[in-house]
């Protein structure tokens, strides 16, 4: 059995981070689909910015738009709704299938609002209505001005894939605010069923330290982070307040692990599926990393519920002078710059796009 499929017959949910129109174009992601286990996937701003960039296949739909007076971040979102949309048809039959569980496709806010909350839960609204696909999730930061969009968005029924998050105390919070959204949808009559994932950036922690620890160290921090925030996980599932909600029909945060392409040569390149292997969760994976465990992959043990080793290991990265609260901080400060450099070169390409492409049909 092929390790795609033996780790979806494990219970986790293998999604791609990737879109391209030539993927949809070309039969990629329904071989993806059907072969690899495939049924979900992400997107963010840096995703959209090489796909247009780097390929002709936007240029006739930036055309077209481009004639109907549309410009910019407009121009880009309805590029992104027409391929989200897309893809959301072909995972349709898993959706279906899951009763609502699986079969997502994710389309992010714009970056520059990470720190605004009105304005991103006013753009998640128009984001989900325009797409007005029941398996598309929106994409909101995990930050402390999105915990509230979060909530917004939730108990306004708009389904959320919080990204973002990096430590237990930024998971737990995130998890948080889904719930509040959910328990007021409860006390006011409404359907409690709200779908939403919590996404955990985990290898970006190896790339932070690596220059920082001792060899015996490489590559065990992000891993370990994710014990314990899946040992948080476990245990918001089971607790008082979450049973209570499931009682009325409610259900729960999935957690996603994210950020799972191995990024040290030296390591194996699929060092994070193999660590991170775990029933009622999501792996987003880079295309690389889904067809190198397609390939050569195997799944072996399942990560333990509580936590395993992570405590000793990450007293030891402590040891070794790391404050893993200061750079949990950091990477998601760090994070939300990175998406908005990669959002202000987006709008450039579509801005050059445009104009280059209106300068060849007028000659």
């Amino acid at each position: 059995m092929k390790a795609t499929k033996a780790l979806h017959d494990l219970g986790q949910s293998i999604w791609l981070d990737n879109i391209t129109r030539q993927m949809l174009e070309s039969g990629t992601l329904a071989h993806y689909i059907d072969e690899l286990s495939v049924t979900g996937l992400t997107s963010n701003p840096t995703i959209f910015d090489h796909a247009i960039k780097n390929s002709q296949d936007y240029d006739s739909a930036i055309l077209q738009k481009v004639k109907a007076g549309k410009s910019g971040e407009e121009l880009f979102f309805d590029l992104a709704v027409e391929d989200l949309t897309r893809a959301a048809g072909l995972f349709r039959k898993v959706y279906d299938r899951t009763d609502g569980v699986d079969g997502f496709v994710s389309l992010e806010v714009s970056p520059l609002l990470a720190y605004d909350t009105a304005s991103t839960l006013t753009a998640a609204n128009s984001l989900h209505a325009r797409a007005g696909q029941p398996n598309l999730f929106i994409k909101i930061p995990g930050t402390k001005e999105g915990l509230p969009a979060i909530e917004e968005s939730i108990f306004a029924g708009v389904p959320v894939n919080v990204t973002l998050l990096f430590s237990a105390n930024q998971y737990v919070a995130a998890a948080e605010a889904y719930m509040r959204g959910i328990e007021r949808r409860i006390e006011a009559g409404l359907n409690p069923v709200v779908a939403s994932v919590a996404s955990v950036f985990v290898s970006r922690w190896d790339g932070a330290v690596a220059s920082k620890v001792p060899e015996e160290l490489r590559n065990k921090l992000g891993i370990a982070i994710s014990g314990r925030i899946y040992k948080a996980y476990r245990s918001l599932l089971g607790s008082p307040q979450w049973q209570r909600a499931f009682n009325f029909g409610a259900r729960p945060q999935r957690l996603l692990w994210a950020s799972t392409g191995t990024k040290d040569p030296k390591a194996s390149d699929i060092l994070y599926i193999q660590a991170l292997a775990s029933p009622f969760t999501v792996n987003t994976m880079p295309e690389g990393t889904l067809n190198a465990l397609y390939d050569h992959g195997n799944i072996g043990a399942t990560m333990p519920t509580d936590g395993g080793d992570c405590e000793p290991v990450l007293a030891q990265f402590e040891r070794a002078g790391i404050d893993v609260d200061a750079l949990a901080a950091q990477l998601q400060t760090d994070g939300a710059k990175s998406f908005v450099q990669s959002w202000n070169e987006l709008m450039q390409v579509i801005v050059s796009k445009s104009a280059d492409l209106k300068t060849a049909v007028a000659h």
